[in-house]
This record gives structure tokens, sequence and C-alpha cells, in this order.
């Protein structure tokens, strides 16, 4: 396009309250982020109605903060797009509702995004040279996916979590060790006190899924070892678990991602959602695309988790293709990749 695009976008889907102004999908201008972690904590994990509520509160200045640190007004954004799916239904609808009246006010296009799009999208930002097609990895709390970028807005999915996502296994495993909330993190650093290679736990293989993921059943592993280690009166290690632990996840995600690359004969890796900031899955991948001659683009912490710059870059896509979204945009908590 020869006139520059500018995009507010809106994000909403948890339990971080965001906005960016993102222009032709690559140039973050503002990215404003209100996490409500402190609060959720207490509760041991996020609690819907509380982080609705905060959303509602926190979402015009978080927005007016973007704008102002853009050094745009209203007048100056070209279209405005929001995440409706997939998410907490209550949080989504906050921000619907948002776009929805700033684009009707504003008399802008309104463009819905796909979260999970919205992080595959974030490796945009900071690879310049980033194009499809490639292979996509996206690990986060809710999602687990393998997934053949084959557009910029075109999507094949070749394996997804047959239970439990990636995050969520490492949030349930932080709270049965006592780690407490959020439980990525705390893991994370954990394991970087403990031997990775002192307990071996399982890796999944689901029936007639090649690149299908399950993480259910390491997370019983994990349980049915501290209650042995209970029984018999075994102190746990807990750092050694965790790292234990980690290994497996991080293990299974890169084996079934290099598989699809050889596979496929795709030379392009890219790595996306919350769990992307891992520092062994990083690490772990890293090591293995590059003895596969494979390149892999990793974004930067801050656009691993939930933020609005991955989603305005995704929306700057699906403006370019034609996507705008009516006034009946709702929020679909269990929107599927590629769907609309």
């Amino acid at each position: 396009m020869e006139k520059d695009l500018d995009i507010l976008a809106i994000e909403t889907s948890c339990d971080e309250t965001a906005a960016a102004v993102v222009r032709n999908g690559r140039e973050v201008l503002s990215n404003v982020i209100y996490t409500q972690i402190a609060m959720h904590t207490v509760y041991g994990g996020v609690v819907p109605e509380l982080a609705s509520r905060k959303h509602i509160e926190k979402i015009n200045p978080v927005i007016e903060k973007a704008l102002s640190d853009a050094g745009k007004t209203l007048a100056d954004i070209d279209a405005v797009a929001v995440t409706y799916g997939p998410g907490l239904v209550g949080a989504l609808l906050v921000g619907v509702a948002e776009a929805k009246a700033i684009a009707w006010a504003a008399k802008k296009p309104l463009v819905g995004v796909n979260h999970i799009e919205g992080h595959i999208a974030a490796n945009y930002i900071e690879h310049s040279d980033l194009q499809p097609p490639y292979l996509g990895l996206v690990v986060s709390g809710g999602h687990t996916h393998l997934v053949v970028v084959e557009d910029w807005a075109k999507f094949r999915i070749l394996g997804r979590t047959a239970d439990d996502a990636a995050g969520e296994a490492f949030d349930k495993v932080a709270r049965a060790i006592g780690l407490g909330y959020p439980g990525g993190p705390k893991i994370d650093k954990a394991a970087k006190e403990g031997d990775a290679d002192a307990i071996r736990f399982p890796k999944a293989h689901v029936h007639g899924e090649e690149y299908g993921f399950s993480f259910s059943g390491l997370k019983s592993a994990v349980l049915n070892y501290l209650h042995h280690a209970e029984q018999v009166g075994e102190e746990v290690n807990r750092n050694d678990l965790a790292a234990s632990f980690q290994k497996a996840v991080c293990d299974a995600l890169v084996e079934n991602t290099m598989l699809a690359a050889k596979n496929l004969g795709i030379r392009k890796i890219a790595l996306a959602g919350g769990v992307a900031a891992n520092s062994c899955l990083r690490e772990t991948l890293r090591e293995a695309s590059a003895n596969a001659g494979c390149e892999l683009f990793v974004p930067s912490p801050v656009f691993c988790t939930d933020n609005a710059a991955m989603i305005g870059a995704a929306a700057y896509y699906e403006y370019v293709a034609g996507t705008r979204s009516g006034w009946d945009l709702n929020a679909v908590p269990n929107l599927k990749l590629g769907e609309r």
C-alpha cells in the first residue's frame, strides 16, 4: 500500500488490558499493557468475573495512553482492530464493545482478529524478513498449535493438543509443587537451579495424529511422583522436578516441530505464544533448528505474552486482504484458528 496504515488495536482476551498503535503491520508506535497478574495470584489463577471488571475499569485509560504514546488522535487512525476470540467471554466482550463504539464514533473500519493469529503475527514486528510460507509453533496457556502459515491470513493446522495446553500444564504443575501462579515463569526460574535429567517423565504420542500433542498424562505423572514421594516419606527436590517436567514439555514440542519441518521440507520456523517466552523452549528449538539448517524466528518476551501490538500486526494483513467486521461482531470464546 502506498499510504501508511495506522491501526489502533485492542486486546482483552484474558487478564491483560492492552492497546497499541501499529503502522503497516510491522512498526509499533505504542504498546500499552495493564496486567492483572497480582490480583489473580491471590486466587491461584485467573478469575473471569474479576478480569472482566478490571478490563472495564482500565480499558479507556489504556487506550488513551496508547494514542498519546503514539502521538496520534482517533482522527489519525485508519482502522480499529480487536481480539474477538478465543478467550474468556466476559473479557472479550469488553474489548469488542469498546472497539465497536470507537470505530462507530470515529467512522473507522472495524477489524476483528483471532487471538491465535495475533500470536503468530507477533513475529512480524521484529522480523521484517519473515514472510509466508513457514511453520508456526503456537504455545500458550490455552492453545498448543503446530501450523503451516501458507499466506498472511491463511493457516493449515498440522497438530494441536488433545487435552491440556502446554501453558495450562505449566500452571497446574506449578500449583502442585507449591510454586504458585503464574506457573510458566516460576517453573522456568526454578528449573534453572535443577537437574533436567533427574526424573524421566513420559512424552505422549497421540494415536493417528503424527504432529499432535498431549500433556495431560505428563501432568498426571508429576502428580503421581509427588504422591509416591509423600507416601514413602521422600523429600522432593522442587527444582529438579520443575526442570525435568519442563524438559519433557519442551522436547515434545520441539520433536514434533522438527519432524514436520523435515517431512514438509520447510526451512523457516516461527515460535509464538506466552510459553514462547520460556528459556528452555527457546534454547531447545534454537539448537534443533540450527542443527537441521532451519531459520528460527522468535519474538521478544514482551510480544510473546498477550499484547495489542500483535493484534495490530495481524489486523494489518487482514485489512489488506479486505477483511472488515460488521457492527454485529461478537465475542467467540472458542474461536478456532482460520475461522471467521
